[in-house]
């Protein structure tokens, strides 16, 4: 998120600039005024090669080694990254003296189920780690565990690619076709295009519990109950403290923004124009999901309330046995569906009515969603499930019968992608390639495309760390979004 671009540093250099004759370090912190950036920036060179190492203040970062003829150029090499940071604001610091940013993991408990018969998986895919990041596509399932793990996987199981991100993924959020992993190094990632790039950028004073986009504007709920509004530029556009803390809940349709505390839901205009209601909810809100007409949040006092979107008016509620961590709905709300501390899940009808109750089989369900007859789940035990919720499959499970579940398991060659510091440069753009420029407006590096057949005055959503004034770009392909700007998708070449 942009702040005002004042940086700060605590300390002098570790080690001396490239060009001495030793090995050398150059530690650089960019800490902005009013909550913007919290970043490091760290350069090494030995000998022939220069590593970059970078990320948020307190966390690992991620690095690049690059090797190079001669120590000479190894050196310019470096030079040259420290002085575009420099330009931009960085300063050299002493590393671990500024404090990380907070970061809240969320603190569950799971008992056994207290349901007489099991549910009927029919595969587990055990990620490793805790998930809470779920998104079910038509095509494939994406899951995000508390390691920075992001798998995808086709309907029937089958993994198909994993994303290495360098924290914990919170929650994974959709916006049309892109998929978003906001995770706890206070970074939200694409993970639409063939390598993962930094989208959002949120300030270190938010300690992120959940995320929702819309046509590239992103919604942060945070831990002290604060709601923040960001744009496809990450830049910030409006903000509200709610009554109550600890957000776990935010959802956005075309009219409204609904945020969900340990004090109910308060629905606030899109646009950031003011609160249209709010509603004390049973018990503090735990999760959100949403329809057309309504807003469904779970509570830690046992319940899943369906709330009406128009007027907050309580319309349902739908009593589980324990706290509840996650729920879902069926299209239109027909079933309504709910995961709860004790490894349970229940299936209710839109009234009210509790249709059934099973155990997961596999820990309690931290998120949940439903598809084409199948609930599909992830678990404190780090496990995605997909469970057949069809009525023929649901009452033969209810007797005791039950299929035997596939373990689902990772080929040794599985693609693997981790976020770049750097991008591949080419002479010239391919046939098929897109043309994108940065320039300078306003004082902020915007992108915008060169290549006919698109509107110049678009900008594009672009990876901020590798933007310099008057670099072009090639893409191999940009889609346009509702708010009026280009997302990317696939590979970006620097032309140099």
């Amino acid at each position: 998120m942009s702040g005002t671009t004042s940086a700060t540093t605590s300390a002098t250099t570790s080690g001396t600039l490239p060009g001495a004759e030793s090995d050398s370090t150059t530690y650089l912190e960019l800490s902005q005024d009013g909550g913007g950036a919290h970043k490091f920036y760290e350069v090494t060179v030995s000998g022939t090669a220069v590593s970059v190492r970078y990320g948020r203040i307190g966390a690992a970062g991620q690095q690049q080694t690059s090797a190079f003829p001669t120590r000479e150029k190894a050196q310019a090499a470096a030079a040259r990254k420290i002085g575009e940071k420099v330009r931009k604001g960085y300063a050299p610091a002493v590393r671990g003296q500024r404090a990380a940013r907070p970061v809240t993991r969320r603190q569950v408990t799971s008992a056994p189920s207290t349901a007489r018969a099991v549910a009927p998986v029919l595969w587990r895919f055990r990620t490793g780690a805790a998930a809470f990041g779920i998104h079910v596509a038509e095509d494939r399932c994406w899951v995000g565990n508390q390691s920075g793990d992001v798998f995808t996987l086709g309907h029937d199981g089958e993994v198909l690619a994993r994303y290495r991100l360098p924290d914990g993924v919170k929650c994974l959020v959709a916006d049309d076709f892109w998929i978003y992993a906001g995770c706890d190094d206070g970074t939200v990632y694409d993970l639409s295009s063939k390598l993962p790039f930094a989208a959002y950028d949120i300030a270190p004073d938010v300690d992120i519990f959940w995320l929702d986009i819309r046509e590239g504007i992103l919604h942060v709920a945070d831990r002290s109950g604060g709601l923040t509004v960001i744009d496809h530029e990450d830049e910030y556009q409006w903000s509200r403290r709610s009554a109550g803390r600890h957000a776990w809940m935010v959802r956005r349709d075309e009219h409204a923004v609904y945020h969900g505390h340990h004090r109910g839901v308060t629905a606030y205009r899109a646009d950031g124009g003011g609160e249209l209601w709010h509603t004390p909810t049973t018990g503090a809100v735990l999760f959100g999901w949403q329809e057309d007409g309504a807003v469904y949040a779970g509570t830690d006092k046992r319940v899943v309330q369906r709330l009406a979107k128009d007027t907050g008016a309580v319309e349902a509620t739908y009593a589980c046995d324990t706290v509840v961590y996650s729920c879902a709905t069926a299209l239109d709300g027909r079933y309504v569906f709910a995961g709860d501390s004790a490894s349970s899940v229940y299936c209710f009808a839109a009234d009210g009515t509790r249709l059934w109750k099973l155990g997961t089989g596999g820990g309690s369900a931290l998120s949940m969603q439903y598809l084409d007859e199948k609930l599909y789940m992830v678990t404190t035990d780090g496990s995605l499930v997909c469970v057949d919720a069809s009525d023929a499959a649901i009452a033969a499970a209810r007797s005791g019968t039950v299929p035997v579940a596939r373990d689902v398991k990772s080929a040794a060659a599985l693609p693997t992608y981790t976020p770049s510091a750097t991008v591949r440069t080419v002479t010239s753009a391919a046939a098929s390639g897109i043309v994108v420029e940065c320039v300078q407006e306003g004082g902020r590096l915007r992108v915008h495309v060169v290549s006919e057949g698109y509107e110049p005055s678009w900008n594009v959503q672009f990876p901020r760390h590798i933007r310099r004034a008057g670099a072009r770009y090639a893409v191999e392909d940009l889609s346009p979004a509702a708010g009026g700007f280009y997302r990317v998708r696939g590979e970006i070449r620097q032309i140099v």
